[in-house]
Order: structure tokens, then C-alpha cells, then sequence
């Protein structure tokens, strides 16, 4: 049987993103750089991890990881796959998400549908 290792998510500006989403989701974390990450950064020409290509968050718990990965072409239409989050007071948790640039599309008896910083979906259960 397979099991989830990563999510992968395209976007524009990885490093933002990545600090979005390790605010977002309690126990995740960017994944700290070593200094040999770093050198290969250097060495592509990148000045450091703001300019990574490729931006990691990790769970504490060993939940899936994301991969946030730079992509030349902007979102264009609805993500096939979103994340569902669920929080035990969802008032406080839609008014924090807003406070790191998430906002609200849509509301629904049982949801809300947001979009992170660079405008992929994903809903915060309120059940």
C-alpha cells in the first residue's frame, strides 16, 4: 500500500508561500537549511533560500510533507486538489489564516473556502 510523502504545490514565490502554509498548519515548520544546502544554492546561482526554487515544510509529527516548487505560468483556473483544515474554534482560525494573507472566497453552512497568498483553494471545516 502507498502512502502520501509529499504535496506538491506550483507557485510563483516558493520561500512566501512555504512560511504561509508552516504558520498555517499547526506542527509544520519550513525545513531548516545546512550549509551544504546552502552551497548548492550558491552554486545555481541562487543568493539563498528566499531564491530556492524548491521550499520543504515538514511535520513534527511526521504527517505528509510540502513541497512548494517554482513554476513560470501563473494559476489560471480551480485547484484539482485542495487541503481540508479543521480547527477547534474555527472563528479564531479564519480570522488568524486572514492574518497571514489567507482570504475568503466563499462561505457554506459547514465551510469556508479560502485561498492562500498566491490564491490556491482549501476550505476550513466548522464541524
Amino acid at each position: 500500500m502507498a502512502r502520501i510523502l509529499d504535496i506538491v504545490v506550483d507557485c510563483a514565490h516558493p520561500a512566501p508561500l512555504a512560511r504561509f502554509w508552516a504558520a498555517a498548519l499547526d506542527g509544520y515548520a519550513v525545513a531548516p537549511y545546512d550549509e551544504a544546502e546552502l552551497a548548492r544554492l550558491r552554486a545555481l546561482g541562487y543568493e539563498g533560500p528566499e531564491d530556492d526554487p524548491t521550499v520543504l515544510v515538514e511535520s513534527a509529527d511526521g504527517g505528509p510533507r510540502l513541497w512548494f516548487q517554482k513554476v513560470p505560468e501563473p494559476k489560471r483556473v480551480k485547484n484539482r486538489v485542495h487541503l481540508d483544515l479543521r480547527a477547534d474554534a474555527p472563528g479564531a482560525e479564519l480570522a488568524r489564516l486572514g492574518g497571514l494573507g489567507a482570504r475568503v472566497v466563499e462561505e457554506h453552512e459547514t465551510l469556508t473556502v479560502l485561498c492562500d497568498p498566491e490564491g490556491n483553494e482549501f476550505c476550513l471545516m466548522r464541524s
